[in-house]
């Protein structure tokens, strides 16, 4: 028993160490500015974000099979895993999914006025899963 909990705390220390180094590719269109604002917000939260200006985002959604209804402005592949941030998304909960590899990709949908780059967060951020499922709130 005492060897299963070990086990678990070291994955779970791992998970957030991993969580506190990642890195993201994050893909923006060059005339929106607070996508700028979400970046910072990830580097300033421990994340090391490469920053791609595009405007065909039509096409790096459709490839990385962010859905219809949940798209935002700009787009983040978690490196290594593949994992997608759509999105205004906080770094919670970015956290939170590459604590869980099982799940594809999160998005705030649309352009929340509360979330990282867009404005104040209040603690009703709604962050879902690619099948529409509420993920975190933040």
């Amino acid at each position: 028993m005492k060897k299963w909990i070990m086990a678990a705390a070291l994955m779970a220390a791992s998970a957030v160490a991993h969580a506190a180094t990642a890195s993201l590719t994050v893909y923006q269109d060059p005339n929106c500015g607070c996508c700028s604002g979400w970046v910072k917000h990830m580097r300033q939260s421990g994340f090391e974000v490469k920053s791609i200006e595009t405007a065909d985002m039509a096409s790096i959604k459709k490839k990385h099979g962010v859905p219809l209804e949940l798209g935002s402005c700009h787009t983040a592949v978690v490196d290594g895993t593949g994992q997608i941030v759509e999105g205004h998304v906080p770094a919670n909960a970015v956290r939170k999914l590459l604590a869980n590899r099982s799940v594809k990709g999160i998005s705030a949908p649309g352009m929340p006025l509360n979330s990282p780059g867009m404005g104040q967060m209040d603690g009703n951020l709604v962050t879902v899963d690619f099948n529409g499922k509420p993920f975190s709130k933040d």
